[in-house]
């Protein structure tokens, strides 16, 4: 344990586990074996972490989260997997994430400069890109996969293997059983695609020009009645003169449970 260290007296933290500089953890926290925590990393009362895990620098932590515990998965038998957290994210209140499964990743993943808000839940051997918003009680089951820069609004719930493109938007209740191509906003139960995350992509700087490429593309795989290896087609020509529609063409390319239509 380092000594620069800022540990409430009441935590519970074990001998074998590896805190960096300036890693604050709250009372009645408890922080077990085989757990390290990065530089800088704020962890407040109340919170359960056990390992293996590995959390980055400069995470902010609320109370009343649980890290890296067992899945539920019936199909786990107590191996020793993994949970990777990056730098930077901030984990709200109540907030729920499982290590993997042998028979899988055997790792959960977390990028970096997430948000997590309060009582969201990341099942075994997801994976979290960077820059992501999850708001209050969202729910990925487990394998599922998200890009960078993803928003999915307050009670999106996600089906196992599901993979969710980058800079794509769910609307509030969203309930998701397909995969979500890059860009695309979808709303609804079931969930339909409804468009191309515009305020999302202007917010990071994509130009006009740009964003309505991306909107042509969108109109081609949701508004020409083609078939997706068709639509694939034409995509692959357009990529040619606007590089972000690759990011499209991977999402449809790398899909095994079809995309949300």
């Amino acid at each position: 344990m380092n000594d620069n260290a800022l540990i409430d007296p009441r935590s519970i933290i074990d001998p074998s586990a590896k805190l960096g500089e300036n890693v604050s953890i709250g009372p009645w926290t408890t922080v077990g074996p085989d757990v390290e925590i990065g530089d800088g990393t704020e962890v407040a009362s109340h919170v359960v972490i056990k390992g293996p895990t590995k959390i980055g620098e400069n995470n902010k932590i609320f109370q009343f989260s649980s890290i890296g515990e067992d899945t539920p998965d019936l199909k786990y038998n107590g191996e020793k997997t993994r949970l990777l957290i990056g730098n930077e994210n901030i984990i709200r209140e109540g907030v729920t994430i499982h290590r993997g499964t042998i028979q899988d990743r055997a790792e959960t993943t977390i990028g970096n400069k997430n948000l997590l808000m309060a009582y969201v839940h990341i099942g075994h051997d997801s994976v979290v890109g960077d820059h992501c918003i999850l708001v209050n009680n969202t729910a990925l089951a487990g394998h599922v996969i998200l890009g960078d820069w993803v928003t999915l609004s307050g009670f999106t719930l996600i089906h196992q293997y599901c993979h969710i493109g980058a800079h794509s938007f769910t609307g509030m209740g969203s309930v998701i059983g397909k995969d979500v191509p890059a860009y695309v906003t979808v709303n609804g139960n079931p969930v339909a695609a409804k468009s191309i995350n515009v305020e999302g992509l202007k917010r990071r700087g994509f130009s006009a020009e740009v964003i309505a490429d991306i909107r042509r593309a969108y109109k081609v795989i949701y508004r020409q009645g083609l078939t997706t290896e068709a639509a694939l087609e034409v995509l692959n020509d357009m990529q040619k003169n606007c590089s972000e529609i690759g990011l499209l063409v991977e999402s449809l390319q790398s899909s095994k449970r079809g995309i949300v239509r």
